[in-house]
């Protein structure tokens, strides 16, 4: 029985992509690996290719045309046999101490047959070239080791959010979801992190430093100039997270989970409007205004409380001040969180 799938997309990942699956490895027999080659032009699909040669139980390869990430997600998905899911990017790495403990209690749910439906993990800022670390942790919002529903949890501090890399998901709880993530799009792991929540009904927190996200290629699509080159994909993806869910359904049932998830709409569309603040170019500010405007015609009462009540509102303040205002909080958030 395989407990985890792993699925690695990769993408011109020669240089960097052993470190992850080397770390994905340490479990053969208790996970798999699905190695998705999308359509790299680089050594990536003969590495991809050994790996699978040299560990037949473990990992298997798809190789497809380009897509990007959030196809190569998709494949992973489609093809997962585990009884968990995880996404790992190719530039990022998994601890081994953290992972045995995951793994031991999957296997025991797994012996009780009392499955949980996302566990929560650490993940690290890891800047590697700069020997700096920070790890973020989620201590104040779940009770550790604790089998939990969204109305036992506590309060996010404005640091914290649940990313793709924190979360592993239960495979039929993605599958029941419908996650599906557009192609050829970056920011896609918003989506993945964000619609299969209110199809959780239990969470088990693990506090433990599990994922190590690499920061520090200058291609990295959290690297500022790169965010703001791609402006238009994170307006995009802002709007499909702001569609995806009825918040207000969720509520009914989830009233903690509905707040944050409103929370985290607002964190995406704070990030978007920031950017485009930054490139400041008449064009942006058109930009700015068309996001904030589309969400007060499709979603009226988010848009009061984005606007008024959020994070996001501050993002939206009139004129140079207002500009200055916000452009200064997010260099000093920057600076203490290390995110980019």
């Amino acid at each position: 029985m395989k407990y985890i799938t792993f699925t690695v997309p990769c993408y011109n990942s020669a240089d960097y992509m052993r470190r992850c699956i080397d770390s994905l490895l340490v479990f053969k027999d208790e996970t798999e690996i699905i190695i998705v080659d999308d359509g790299s032009t680089d050594a990536t699909p003969g590495i991809a290719d050994e790996y699978a040669l040299r560990f037949p139980e473990t990992v298997r390869v798809i190789h497809k045309e380009n897509g990007g990430h959030g196809s190569g997600v998709n494949a992973g998905l489609a093809a997962a046999e585990g009884l968990y899911f995880k996404v790992v990017d190719s530039d990022d790495w998994l601890d081994y101490r953290s992972l045995q403990k995951v793994l031991f209690r999957i296997m025991n749910w797994e012996r009780e047959q009392k499955p949980t439906d996302m566990i929560v993990c650490n993940y690290v800022y890891d800047h590697l070239y700069e020997n700096k670390k920070k790890s973020m942790a989620y201590r104040n919002v779940f009770k550790e080791e604790q089998v939990l529903g969204w109305n036992d949890i506590g309060m996010f501090s404005p640091s914290q959010y649940l990313v793709m890399h924190s979360l592993i998901f239960r495979t039929d709880i993605l599958r029941k979801s419908g996650v599906t993530l557009p192609e050829h799009t970056f920011y896609v792991d918003n989506i993945f992190a964000y619609r299969p929540l209110p199809y959780v009904e239990s969470i088990y927190y693990i506090d433990t430093d599990l994922y190590h996200y690499f920061i520090g290629r200058e291609d990295q699509s959290v690297n500022e100039e790169i965010l703001k080159k791609r402006i238009d994909q994170q307006i995009y993806v802002t709007k499909i997270v702001a569609d995806c869910v009825d918040i207000q359904e969720v509520a009914e049932q989830y009233p903690k989970l509905a707040k944050y998830m409103m929370r985290n709409i607002s964190i995406m569309l704070a990030i978007s409007s920031i950017h485009l603040l930054l490139i400041n170019s008449d064009e942006a500010w058109k930009k700015r205004n068309d996001l904030w405007n589309y969400i007060k015609s499709n979603h009226r009462s988010m848009y009061r409380r984005l606007r008024y009540t959020t994070l996001s509102g501050f993002t939206f303040l009139p004129g140079r001040t207002g500009r200055f205002v916000t452009v200064t909080g997010y260099r000093t958030a920057r600076k203490i969180y290390q995110f980019n």
